[in-house]
């Protein structure tokens, strides 16, 4: 079989198992969020926390909420990187440096996972488990809580409450990411990804000699690494270390895990606002853009335009042999497209073009589909947007799934969409898995805490006051005047808007780099 082939039918298979997971894990997660019963290990941890399960909300005490947890996660955090030289595990590993420590943790609470260290030779065994993977779930869980709480609002009328973070964020964790995480970090270990406490392991080459290599427990940080939409390797290699990602099985599931919770969340969105075409038009819009994410970046691999890749017959390097362009290509545009940080290849010694489209990927906002939670609710203040544009086209006022979209709504998705680029100009560095950059310097390390925190937590909470706006409104009866939300045109309305927001904020950056070196 050709590889050209071979790459064909992974995205083919991928997009069917993918399919056949939409309707019933959109449901699932649906049914999460809508159930009245509390399992009895939910109430435990209501009981030990002072929780009661059946107090609603203000969109504001939800944000606070939110705010407290995740700079508490940030301070659990730093400590343990501060004191790991004393934990059980630590590897010989000293405690990590207090500026990198400080970038380390805002990194992994905001869901970024940039690591400006190397796993294997700067965090022990206790400080991956009971430190970076424990953010792995809870900052996932925190995405996913933010779109349902917005989902709340479009579903609500006449009120100003939109759910419990506490039992949002309790029930998540142990109704999906827990359970969902055992099964893929079993398949994981089946494919050949290692799961030990052993602190060194002895290969021996074909050659005869022989190599120490750095074990672990990565399986089981893996899985919640990729389903989380996390990204930070145990190994400095990442999903290119044949311990995190052995074969062609391998890469290809953990691609699954990328996008099989972003993918289903459009179907949660449908149900539960009693209108599933919703869903499924917001889940073709970002099929339809991922694809053409993987195909261009697959594309112009293939093409390997240039002198040197010509002279080599081929564009391999960064990449790893047992993958090839199919699966480097096919694992690039889904880890950009979702925001995800996990690479099999090192993005920088992409083609112009190719990379240029995983870059443009990163600019798009997380959206096609986006981390878990985060690609909804970008997509859904899209689409507010998206409305509003259609609203002045006709001459009334916008509305969506029922309700009003007045000048209080688009401000604060006016502010969403600000925020990114704001954070981006202000530092942030435009640089999801490219590298190419020293940065475990004490500015960097410091000012890209900062940013990561703002870039993360600022649009949470313009998204969560949108919920509330929308919550306290009454449901409009849809008319003859309707822009329909659900039929092809808004979806290429919306397709054009987040392609035409993206190439207004970010073309510059692309035409001087990427496409200007891609076009000499």
């Amino acid at each position: 079989m050709s590889s050209s082939l071979a790459g064909i039918l992974q995205i083919v298979l991928l997009v069917a198992a993918l399919a056949a997971c939409y309707k019933p894990l959109g449901d699932y997660m649906a049914r999460i969020f809508t159930s009245e019963k509390d399992l009895r290990s939910e109430r435990a941890v209501y009981r030990l926390m002072g929780i009661d399960p059946r107090a609603d909300q203000r969109w504001g005490t939800y944000a606070r909420s939110m705010l407290a947890f995740s700079g508490v996660s940030v301070l659990f955090l730093y400590l343990i990187e501060r004191v790991q030289h004393w934990l059980p595990y630590a590897n010989s590993n000293v405690n990590v440096p207090p500026a990198l420590a400080w970038n380390t943790a805002a990194s992994f609470i905001t869901n970024t996972n940039w690591q400006n260290y190397s796993g294997e030779s700067t965090m022990g065994y206790v400080t991956q488990m009971a430190g970076l993977a424990v953010q792995n779930f809870v900052s996932a869980a925190v995405g996913i809580v933010v779109v349902i709480a917005l989902i709340r609002g479009f579903m609500r009328t006449k009120t100003d409450r939109l759910g419990n973070f506490w039992v949002d964020m309790t029930r998540v964790v142990i109704r999906l990411l827990l359970p969902f995480s055992v099964i893929g970090a079993i398949i994981l270990m089946a494919t050949g990804v290692i799961d030990n406490f052993s602190a060194t392991h002895l290969i021996h080459s074909l050659a005869g000699s022989q190599q120490t290599m750095v074990g672990g427990p990565v399986a089981s940080q893996e899985v919640i690494k990729e389903m989380g939409n996390n990204g930070g390797g145990f190994f400095n290699a990442n999903s290119a270390h044949p311990f995190e990602n052995p074969n062609p099985f391998s890469n290809w599931f953990e691609i699954f895990l990328l996008l099989v919770i972003p993918f289903a969340l459009p179907r949660t969105f449908g149900k539960m606002v009693g209108d599933n075409r919703q869903g499924y038009l917001l889940v073709v819009v970002m099929a339809v853009l991922w694809l053409a994410a993987v195909g261009g970046i697959s594309f112009f691999e293939w093409q390997h335009a240039g002198t040197a890749l010509q002279a080599a017959h081929g564009a391999m390097e960064g990449k790893e042999v047992r993958f090839g362009i199919p699966g480097s290509s096919l694992f690039a545009g889904s880890t950009t497209v979702t925001s995800t940080g996990a690479v099999n290849s090192f993005h920088d010694s992409f083609t112009a073009f190719g990379g240029g489209i995983a870059l443009f990927d990163i600019m798009l906002g997380e959206v096609v589909p986006g981390g878990v939670g985060a690609g909804l609710y970008g997509m859904l203040m899209l689409a507010v947007l998206t409305v509003f544009i259609g609203g002045l086209m006709v001459g009334r006022t916008p509305e969506y799934i029922g309700k009003k979209i007045r000048p209080t709504e688009m401000k604060w998705a006016a502010a969403y969409i600000l925020a990114t680029p704001f954070s981006a100009l202000v530092g942030a560095a435009l640089s999801l898995g490219f590298a190419g950059l020293t940065t475990d310097t004490t500015w960097y390390n410091t000012a890209g805490g900062v940013v990561m925190l703002i870039a993360r937590f600022a649009p949470m909470v313009f998204v969560l006051a949108l919920g509330g706006t929308l919550a306290r409104q009454q449901i409009v009866p849809a008319s003859a005047g309707t822009l329909e939300t659900h039929k092809p045109l808004f979806a290429g309305l919306l397709i054009g808007v987040i392609i035409i927001l993206v190439g207004l904020t970010y073309f510059p950056a692309l035409a001087l780099g990427p496409f200007a070196e891609g076009l000499h």
